[in-house]
């Protein structure tokens, strides 16, 4: 059993490493090059290389404490590489480059102090001791920041200059929603645990109150503005990157994001009055005012 669950592991890590490579591909169609390389290939391996090399101390140690600051860095990293070494850069290109170094920052930070808080991460409980699996979720993490940032580095990369237009301009203000989003709900819900009186409780005021997962809502929105800001200027299979929000919005609703977060609440919470009229009322993840709501 222990054997298949490994050769599970192993192919699953073999698709992600694909997906990554014809993402890389599609990514590349027509942009800048460095020498004979392409430089978003060059960015995506380096997406994945990062989150290798970290993998090592993190296995050896068993630990997961850097694992979000590690996604942060690979961000960071690889908008750096991608404005260094492509052609001259645009208004357009240099704000999606700054969108993404803000928003990496910004997270990174927020994940790193919260883990540093508790102590550790519960998702990683059962795998930092079992090496293919804590493997294959450096490897995740690295096919994540590729996905997610690939219209962004398609716009950096690309080669294509532009004015920003009205389409552009449409995509920033989204952006400025959905990060402003981000923003306040992370900040009401540390706010909200860090006050001892709210002990055992769950959040339902603030943003919390119109959504039960604010804070994902605002990423899906902002991943989609930077997709809106690249669509004047993608071309051939450069389209493919526009999957950035579509997976962002995936891996939130289906994968790592509010399933997990939706049974832990239950397993805390279910059964309690308060808790299911909450749930019942509250939009999953599009937030509704509660004075719309039936």
């Amino acid at each position: 059993m222990a054997e298949r669950s490994n050769a599970q592991i192993i192919i699953a890590t073999a698709i992600a490493i694909v997906i990554g490579a014809l993402v890389s591909w599609a990514g590349s169609d027509g942009g800048d090059r460095v020498g004979t390389i392409p430089l978003f290939a060059l960015c995506g391996a380096l997406a994945f290389a990062i989150n290798w090399l970290a993998f090592i101390p993190a296995a050896l140690a068993q630990t997961e404490h850097y694992y979000d600051l590690v996604g942060g860095i690979t961000y960071i990293t690889v908008t750096i590489v991608a404005v260094l070494l492509s052609s001259e850069l645009d208004l357009r290109a240099t704000l999606v480059a700054g969108m993404v170094m803000i928003w990496s920052l910004r997270l990174a930070t927020f994940l790193f102090l919260r883990i540093s808080k508790r102590g550790k991460d519960s998702r990683f409980d059962d795998i930092k001791n079992r090496p293919p699996r804590f493997f294959m979720a450096w490897t995740i993490q690295g096919l994540w920041v590729l996905l997610t940032a690939a219209a962004a580095l398609a716009v950096i990369t690309g080669g294509v200059r532009e004015p920003l237009g009205a389409v552009g301009i449409a995509g920033i203000i989204i952006w400025a929603i959905g990060i402003l989003i981000e923003i306040v709900a992370d900040r009401q819900k540390s706010n909200f645990r860090n006050d001892s009186a709210n002990a055992g409780k769950f959040i339902n005021s603030g943003l919390w109150a119109w959504s039960r997962h604010p804070n994902y809502f605002g990423e899906i929105v902002l991943w989609t503005g930077v997709a809106i800001i690249a669509v004047p200027v993608v071309h051939g299979w450069q389209w493919a990157t526009l999957i950035s929000p579509v997976f962002v919005a995936f891996l939130l609703i289906k994968v790592s994001g509010i399933p997990m977060l939706e049974d832990k609440a239950d397993e805390r919470w279910g059964g309690q009055d308060d808790y299911e009229e909450y749930k019942r009322k509250t939009p999953v993840l599009v937030p509704m005012p509660p004075s719309m709501r039936g």
